[in-house]
């Protein structure tokens, strides 16, 4: 494709991203690309490093560098409601103890920004927050509460029996009345223009892989069933649950939750979005 070397990807190791990504390689033929799979915290660091070309990273990251990103349109991991996966486990439910300290995850910036924005302007809260690795019983012995995200979440979510839990996403719609994007998919604006043809290729892929896996999700579901556990039903519901087309309400939503960041001090800028053009990949669309 007229590059020197293979475009670099990043991956989000969580279920939630699997649409885009595991049947990438079906589509991206004859693409020489490398993958690197990461938790969204370590491939935030590394896109913002120049050491990937494109990934899918925390929407709060791409908040914090969108200047030098560029957006793959309708390509994202979000919600309209629950998300499953996004989860705070409380010792007591919020309306009768208030917690002074919450254990966060250190694998996600969106999803522990999100919380500290709930939990500021929807229930005027102000906890500290205490960075732990993502193991609930550990998490709760230092807090009275734990967010996790992504596959840790989902299997505390079947044994958390006496614990409270609050889904964000579902928190958040109800609250907003919009849906949530914890995920984007953003190229390096060096990479839009020096790797157009390869990142075209790319774009094109993940929405060929995204349109094949929600086709067909018994995929997803019996992969999920294999390697995480639980029952095909719950698999079931949880992919159906999620939305991967970066839609307008969730668009809405992901600008006004950098809206609320920014009055937090969370964001020292405020946040446009500039999208990929296939057509023109040195052009980006404001």
């Amino acid at each position: 494709m007229g590059n020197l070397r293979p475009i670099t990807i990043g991956e989000i190791d969580y279920a939630n991203a699997w649409p885009l990504f595991k049947s990438f390689s079906s589509h991206a033929k004859p693409l020489p690309y490398e993958i690197v799979s990461r938790v969204p915290a370590e491939l935030n660091r590394l896109l913002h490093a120049g050491e990937l070309d494109v990934s899918a990273i925390s929407s709060f990251s791409y908040g914090q560098y969108c200047r030098d990103y560029v957006l793959l349109p309708g390509l994202s991991v979000g919600s309209i409601g629950r998300v499953h996966s996004i989860l705070l486990f409380t010792k007591e439910p919020l309306e009768k103890v208030k917690p002074r300290r919450i254990a966060v995850t250190t694998a996600s910036a969106t999803s522990v920004n999100l919380l500290k924005i709930i939990m500021a302007m929807r229930f005027e809260l102000e906890p500290e927050y205490v960075p732990a690795e993502p193991k609930l019983e550990e998490m709760l012995r230092i807090a009275d509460g734990a967010l996790l995200i992504g596959d840790p979440a989902i299997t505390a979510s079947w044994s958390c029996s006496g614990l409270h839990m609050l889904d964000l996403g579902e928190i958040w719609n109800s609250w907003t009345g919009l849906g949530m994007t914890y995920a984007v998919v953003a190229a390096r604006r060096a990479a839009a223009q020096q790797q157009s043809d390869a990142l075209a290729a790319v774009f094109r892929a993940m929405h060929g892989s995204k349109n094949e896996l929600l086709r067909d999700p018994n995929r997803l579901v019996t992969r999920a069933c294999g390697l995480i556990g639980g029952e095909a039903a719950y698999w079931r519901t949880y992919f159906q649950s999620l939305r991967y087309d970066f839609c307008e309400k969730l668009q809405d939503g992901l600008a006004l939750y950098f809206k609320y960041a920014k009055e937090l001090n969370l964001l020292q800028h405020e946040v446009d979005f500039s999208f990929y053009e296939e057509q023109s990949p040195q052009k980006v669309k404001e």
